[in-house]
């Protein structure tokens, strides 16, 4: 064994920077696999840690104010109730900022099943007219801390001074496993006494209930769904949301950053596994001669293959613990969610075996493929044999070889790099194979990358024409929380002509959305009601076309999943108690609610008395700033109108950029070192012809040129395969992950050209600059044509 690591040890100090370059690599390859795990623990354990502590309920209905809720208790499956809670829609501010809000009624301690965990103040104290306890997601997007007050607005009751309270007090903000609060779309939740309740909303037609359950089988929730809206009447539900959806609904950012380091991490850990093969098979043919001494001296072939591998275990060795000691130390400190999602990820039971399982899967891959090529060392015999497997010369010049010779202003190291490059066939497609996949996943990167971009340069052509949704908070108004939509027909005359003559808003187009009961009734889906005949809204269209007629609508990828149906089909759906069938003409890019939304045009919902406009969605000129035109025209209604940026993903996958960036690096040193490889094998392979054509007169700098363009020639060749098989791999991983997240394919955007081309000519500079100088020793090295160099 002491000879053995001797002889390691000598051999890793003639190739030092193959040594480092394999080692860096190493150490962002393990912390790229670590963050992935951070981020995907750190997406699905507090969830379900929430949910487990707080017994949270699979099932939450939501239904008018007379619905018959106590008989679902006697549900089979049905474990636990929580509720049923009388609730009121309201809009809450503090400061300036303002929120949706859905506020339940509950007693002085909290409900046992999906009881809110506390994580500051305490709870509503007992006939409290003026506490409410907010859930923190709420909490957040109106800054509230315990002690705060809050004004209320918008649940249907006067605007005079009487007994009404229009203030609130937080006494208490707490965690709950239901869906969080989205801005527009998802109201956040609060708790208060049934008193405060009743001063805020004592009509009963201005309230709803809802009622959570909790199931001994979280299989059975569709069934259970199906068998509750029976029992209390379609008409009698308004909403159905399911654990299933809050748990995609808190996942959903950081499992794609995970999904996407993941997914780097493992195309970096293959490309650097083929690097290593690659090493060490160029190590073992250019040490046949040392390795049959070895053998002569007493060498075991089992010695020799450990000797390679134990070199290339410590590579692996030492670059998996710096790679995680580097994300330990220096994770946390990460800005944006990935330095919190470590810091979280420290904190869960099993961070430890994480960090274990990951750093020992990548060294056993490492050690796997290695092992095949020190195996071959093994086979070398103990005897010098003239080795028929080098090669044996370019052999003779072809007619165009001999043509482009003659040209004069083609340099001569050029066409004989070029006929180098191309000599050896196999060996030159395994180069450019192994070269190419770094290469890919840098294309990859930057389809990512340019995709990114088009949500925030192109919002319309990803389902986001639209910059701001502007509603009227006058109580009593079909877009104030907890008014009945169908009550009004919209905006007052003097707010349309304000949005419309505001010189940065080029459409106007009105909408409303209530939520659908599926066929089967087994959960609720968004229908959404935009644009009006005269005035099409402009659907952001994958295929199909666009509603023009009665009855007709799109719908995103998620509803088509949902439902098992396709373009054409015409669905069945229950609003309000009502039916509606629409048919479904095209598929339409949809980002929110994990794109489970049907579209049709307002005039169909009147048609059909489901609800009149809601909130109008205005489409801004390019370069305007939605934040500014947003509070102008806040100001401008004197308080009336509340504006809200429309939600864009791509705002949430910021750190993806510094993800990509920080891989693309990693990436170049797994490149480096496959070249620094290619290299080698390739100065080695060609040192007969090399003394060839330092007899026919070459002289050093263009026999160095030969190996120069030689090396170029396999790099331009792999960077071409890299991209021309990059672009379409990113395109569909990217579609493949938004059809599995509902949103759809037709989001992908292709690499700019110009990135393509810059990709491309790096590898070929990076290439040429470093076998400078690996060519210029050799073309200076007076070498002697004996029988050792066949060896």
């Amino acid at each position: 064994m002491r000879a053995t690591l001797r002889w390691a040890h000598a051999d890793l100090r003639a190739h030092r920077g193959e040594a480092l370059l394999t080692v860096l690599a190493t150490v962002g390859i393990t912390a790229s696999l670590l963050l992935a795990g951070a981020l995907f623990s750190y997406a699905a354990d507090p969830w379900q840690r929430t949910f487990t502590q707080s017994e949270g309920a699979h099932v939450w209905l939501h239904t008018r104010a007379g619905a018959e809720t106590d008989r679902l208790t006697a549900l089979d499956g049905v474990e636990g109730v929580s509720g049923p809670f009388r609730t009121v829609r309201a809009t809450v501010g503090l400061g300036g900022a303002r929120a949706g809000a859905e506020l339940r009624a509950t007693g002085p301690e909290p409900p046992e099943i999906s009881r809110p965990r506390l994580t500051s103040g305490r709870w509503t104290r007992a006939g409290a007219g003026d506490e409410i306890v907010l859930e923190s997601s709420l909490a957040r997007a109106l800054w509230a801390e315990t002690g705060d007050t809050l004004t209320v607005g918008g649940t249907g009751t006067g605007t005079g001074s009487g007994a009404v309270p229009r203030t609130l007090r937080v006494v208490g903000v707490a965690d709950t496993a239901e869906p969080r609060y989205t801005p527009g779309e998802t109201p956040g939740t609060g708790w208060l006494s049934p008193r405060a309740l009743r001063a805020l909303a004592p009509a009963p037609d201005r309230t709803g209930q809802t009622v959570g359950l909790r199931l001994a089988d979280p299989g059975d929730t569709d069934y259970t769904v199906q068998r509750a809206v029976t029992l209390l009447g379609a008409d009698q539900i308004t909403q159905v949301t399911r654990w299933q959806q809050a748990r995609a609904d808190a996942e959903s950012d950081n499992r794609l950053l995970g999904l996407l380091l993941g997914l780097f991490g493992l195309g970096a850990l293959l490309a650097a596994a083929l690097a290593v093969s690659a090493a060490v098979s160029a190590r073992v043919r250019g040490q046949l001669r040392d390795i049959a001494v070895l053998k002569a001296v007493g060498f075991t072939p089992a010695q020799v293959v450990r000797a390679f591998l134990v070199q290339h275990l410590g590579f692996a060795l030492l670059g998996v613990a710096c790679g995680a000691a580097v994300t330990e130390l220096l994770g946390p400190y990460v800005p944006g969610r990935i330095g919190e999602a470590v810091q979280v990820w420290r904190q869960l039971p099993g961070h430890t075996w994480t960090v274990l399982r990951t750093t020992g899967a990548a060294v056993l891959f490492i050690a796997a493929v290695t092992s095949l090529a020190a195996w071959r060392a093994g086979r070398v015999p103990p005897v010098p044999v003239a080795r028929t497997a080098a090669p044996r010369g370019l052999g003779a010049l072809t007619a165009v070889e001999r043509r482009l010779l003659g040209v004069r202003r083609l340099p001569t190291a050029l066409v004989l790099g070029w006929r180098g490059a191309f000599a050896g066939r196999a060996r030159f497609l395994a180069d450019v194979a192994r070269l190419a996949v770094p290469l890919l996943m840098v294309t990859v990167a930057l389809g990512t990358w340019a995709t990114l971009d088009r949500f925030e340069s192109h919002p319309g052509e990803v389902g986001l024409p639209a910059a701001l949704t502007v509603r009227d908070t006058t109580p009593g108004t079909p877009g104030t929380p907890g008014t009945s939509a169908d009550s009004g027909a919209g905006l007052a005359p003097e707010l349309r002509g304000l949005l419309a003559g505001h010189p940065d808003v080029t459409a106007v187009h009105p909408g409303a959305e209530v939520e659908a009961l599926v066929p089967g009734q087994t959960g609720t889906i968004t229908l959404r009601g935009l644009g009006t005949d005269a005035d099409p809204y402009p659907f952001a269209l994958a295929e199909g076309r666009a509603p023009h007629g009665p009855d007709e609508a799109v719908a995103g990828q998620g509803l088509l999943d949902l439902l098992d149906v396709r373009v054409g089909d015409w669905v069945r759906m229950t609003v309000q108690g009502r039916p509606q069938i629409l048919h479904i003409t095209g598929r339409s890019i949809e980002p929110d609610d994990g794109g489970r939304i049907i579209a049709t045009s307002l005039d169909n919902l009147r048609e059909n008395g489901t609800a009149g406009p809601g909130f109008h969605q205005l489409v801004l000129r390019d370069g305007a700033d939605a934040a500014e035109v947003g509070a102008g025209l806040t100001a401008a209604s004197g308080g009336r109108l509340e504006a809200r940026e429309v939600a864009n993903p791509a705002d949430g996958l910021s750190a993806v950029r510094g993800v990509v960036l920080g891989l693309v690096l990693v990436l170049a040193l797994i490149g480096l070192a496959e070249l620094s490889t290619v290299i080698g094998a390739r100065v080695r392979d060609r040192r007969r012809d090399l003394l060839a054509l330092k007899a026919a007169g070459l002289t050093h700098r263009q026999i160095a040129g030969v190996v120069v363009a030689s090396t170029g020639f396999t790099a331009l060749a792999a960077a071409l395969l890299g991209t021309a098989v990059g672009v379409p791999a990113a395109n569909w991983l990217i579609d493949a992950q938004g059809r599995a997240g509902g949103v759809g394919a037709g989001i992908a955007a292709p690499p700019h050209p110009g990135a393509l081309a810059l990709v491309a000519v790096a590898a070929v500079l990076g290439a040429v600059a470093v076998s400078v100088l690996p060519a210029a020793r050799l073309a200076r090295r007076r070498i002697a044509d004996t029988l050792s160099e066949t060896l």
